[in-house]
């Protein structure tokens, strides 16, 4: 089985965080918005984010946050709800979104802008609210936004602080930070997006989760690009309506045949091992060594957390 590293403080494990980011898609839903909070969690996401900062005006975030604590509220005591609760924040009124919607039924917080100086001030709004409700300290997460070039280079610091699950990337903002215009393809933010995977990886949090297609009509296009970011090392996607859900489920969900290739992967590794060898060669020719069966350990992992083991 795949390995996770052990608590890095009290203020939540990279072990518990890595475990709570199985999550293939995260649904946007405005905060302010009770006909789309009502339909949000049947909409087959595994996470929402509901937005307090982006989709909610200036003048309607105090009317927000006291909409969405309700709603929070309900379901917590819906038992079995299958959707991450996750509620994006405004970086410049930390304080009052975390005092007004941190419950016993969030999940986490996502920070736009993230900074290693603004994810310690959430981390010790968190713990509060853990210690004011009666909860275990770290139960609530993070999720951080790179959406700056300063979030670019204090990568390695962000992706450590405590409570982070996973990295996000904001490529509208971050593009426009920086001056980019990327083309078509988009090949310009792939150095960026390189540099998340890479962080991530390195800290041994779980693989980031990509930026939206704003195309929400184009769901070629939405595939093919997921299947690129899948190739690159991402293993979610955030999405800004429900047709893009079960694209991106089901690219980041290994196929049956991916699935029994890692089993038989790792079967003849083993066999092997016990031979006293430490490589051998699959059926089509392909050497089999540590690396390849770890790769075959992580589809198995994916598959399992989307119920699909083989």
């Amino acid at each position: 089985m795949l390995v996770e590293p052990g608590p890095q403080d009290g203020s939540g494990g990279r072990g518990q965080a890595i475990a709570g980011a199985g999550a293939r898609s995260y649904l946007y839903v405005p905060a302010d918005r009770p006909d789309r909070l009502e339909r949000a969690a049947s909409r087959g996401a595994d996470a929402l984010i509901l937005d307090l900062e982006d989709a909610v005006p200036p003048g309607g975030k105090h009317g927000a946050r006291r909409l969405l604590a309700g709603w929070l509220a309900h379901q917590a005591d819906q038992p079995g709800h299958s959707c991450e609760l996750w509620v994006r924040i405004n970086p410049g009124a930390a304080a009052a979104d975390i005092t007004a919607v941190a419950g016993p039924g969030l999940t986490g917080v996502v920070v736009p802008k993230a900074t290693p100086d603004l994810l310690a001030a959430v981390g010790q709004l968190l713990s509060g609210r853990e210690r004011v409700l009666g909860l275990p300290a770290g139960q609530f997460r993070v999720l951080p936004m790179v959406e700056t070039a300063g979030c670019l280079l204090s990568l390695p610091a962000i992706a450590a602080a405590p409570r982070v699950a996973r990295l996000g990337i904001g490529e509208a903002d971050l593009a426009a930070d920086l001056g980019m215009q990327p083309g078509p393809g988009q090949a310009e933010l792939m150095p960026l997006r390189l540099q998340i995977v890479v962080a991530s990886a390195a800290q041994g949090i779980a693989a980031p989760a990509a930026a939206t297609s704003l195309d929400f009509q184009d769901l070629a296009g939405l595939r093919e690009s997921t299947q690129a970011l899948l190739r690159l090392g991402f293993r979610a996607r955030t999405a800004i309506h429900p047709a893009q859900i079960a694209t991106v489920n089901e690219v980041f969900t290994p196929a049956p045949a991916e699935v029994a290739q890692a089993h038989r992967l790792i079967v003849a590794f083993e066999q092997a091992v016990r031979d006293g060898a430490g490589v051998t060669t699959g059926e089509d020719g392909r050497m089999i060594d540590l690396a390849v069966v770890r790769t075959a350990r992580e589809v198995i992992a994916r598959a399992e957390r989307a119920g699909r083991s083989g």
